[in-house]
């Protein structure tokens, strides 16, 4: 059944149409805050899920019928099921909205048993949803879409309609600071003492690079929803997503995407090189031209590159990978970022689950080369990494995928917030500029846990 889609003539922003359906049963809001023209063109908001799939350990879960199955596989026969042609031009109408958690990698690699699983949620959860709400921000127009497995196609997209248009646009409110104890993983001079052990590591020649991670927790009562709308405001990102599952909630700002795959065509845009935003115009411009200028910065970038450019020759026609943009700087309201952009074209014969599973997790939050990498970080890091430097995102009935990489992301369970920074630890790196990056990464993410109106 093909969906749809209808227009509704409404004035509300992507947020404010989101808080009018934030408690529905695991609705998700998947939110382009920023650069409209290029990388955000498109929010969604997925309501009313007929199928939920989540795993851990090779364990599935259907519709809460368990059973042992490979993910990956499993996902493909729920898109081949629906499977459908989109010939309108938006990039998603109906499909899985949902996460790959990092530690899903390990059902692809065999990796060590050594870093604490101290957070218990699947390290795979989608849901597939009967309506997608489409807010097209380039047109500034608004959509809404229906299979009609829940309900009838015409009556589910009135009744959407009809609640949108009853709706009030939500104000931001100023907030003040309250602080609180965050604690880290690693001490100042742990962190420091890893980074070294890491460069041994180089120099021994396990690796060229390997992205360190420091992950901080604090105790928080506060709603994730205002935790969520705080971040958006301070630190809006082109792959943002708010997502309220059973038991717990995610609540991302990410500025980088995984993958984006349209009728075949394959994207990934990998971020590295990292530079503070200034404190006045001046020191902002400096910094700006430091990370501009960085051999180190960009070598470490190239090193990433090649690397996704080899994970997509494997699923993608020989000589269509190709690196469109290079050093890329984006800004960002507290850092600045060297991104890079590579494209392929997909072998007839492979799906996008196929290309999510040769790339994944990405090459620019685990290292180079990829596995041993990724051994090494199980084995410093001391506790699992769990959602971060997994990926967000939507994949259609269509075969069609966006998937951001999570990080700057919270993770809210339980009454606790979790959330990792990190980067890119190369020969020539500075032990305390590595730290200090963390910590510019952190800094939206603190101000939004630590906010009250």
């Amino acid at each position: 059944m093909n969906p749809l889609i209808e227009e509704v003539n409404t004035e509300l922003d992507a947020f404010s149409i989101y808080s009018i359906f934030k408690d529905r049963y695991e609705s998700i809001f998947l939110d382009s805050g920023m650069d409209r023209e290029r990388l955000g063109k498109y929010s969604f908001i997925a309501l009313n899920p007929f199928i939920t799939f989540k795993s851990k350990n090779n364990v599935c879960f259907l519709n809460r019928e368990q059973y042992e199955g490979d993910t990956f596989e499993e996902l493909k026969k729920i898109i081949k099921k629906y499977k459908f042609n989109n010939n309108t031009k938006f990039p998603f109408i109906a499909g899985g909205i949902g996460y790959f958690s990092y530690d899903l990698g390990r059902s692809i690699e065999k990796l060590p048993e050594i870093s604490e699983e101290d957070v218990d949620i699947p390290d795979c959860y989608f849901n597939f949803y009967d309506n997608i709400i489409v807010i097209d921000h380039v047109n500034n127009k608004t959509y809404v879409t229906a299979l009609g497995i829940l309900e009838e196609q015409k009556e589910s997209i009135s009744h959407i309609k009809n609640k949108i248009c009853k709706g009030k646009k939500v104000q931001y409110q100023k907030h003040k600071k309250n602080k609180l104890p965050f604690q880290s993983n690693f001490t100042k001079k742990e962190y420091i003492k890893t980074i070294d052990r890491v460069r041994e590591y180089i120099k021994n020649g396990d690796i060229y690079i390997t992205n360190l991670t420091q992950r901080f927790t604090c105790d928080i009562e506060k709603d994730p929803y205002d935790v969520y709308r705080t971040l958006r405001n301070i630190n809006p990102a082109p792959f943002a997503a708010y997502m309220k599952f059973e038991g717990f909630s995610i609540v991302s700002s990410s500025p980088e995407r995984f993958l984006k795959i349209k009728d075949g065509v394959v994207e990934t845009r990998p971020i590295k090189g990292t530079r503070p935003r200034g404190k006045n115009e001046e020191e902002d411009l400096n910094n700006r031209q430091e990370l501009l200028n960085s051999e180190k910065d960009k070598s470490e970038l190239l090193m990433i590159v090649d690397l996704e450019r080899n994970d997509l020759s494997r699923v993608c026609r020989p000589n269509s990978v190709k690196v469109t943009e290079l050093f890329e700087l984006e800004q960002y309201s507290t850092v600045y970022h060297l991104v890079s952009t590579i494209k392929g074209e997909l072998r007839d014969e492979c799906t996008s689950i196929d290309c999510i599973k040769a790339c994944f997790p990405g090459g620019s939050i685990t290292g180079a080369p990829k596995i041993r990498s990724m051994e090494i970080i199980d084995e410093l890091e001391k506790v699992r990494r769990n959602i971060y430097t997994g990926c967000i995102g939507y994949i259609g009935f269509d075969d069609n995928v966006d998937l951001n990489i999570v990080i700057r992301t919270i993770l809210m369970k339980d009454n606790k917030a979790y959330l990792g920074v990190g980067g890119g630890i190369t020969w020539e790196s500075d032990s305390e500029a590595e730290y200090e990056e963390t910590l510019d990464k952190a800094r939206a993410l603190f101000r939004s846990l630590e906010s009250t109106v």
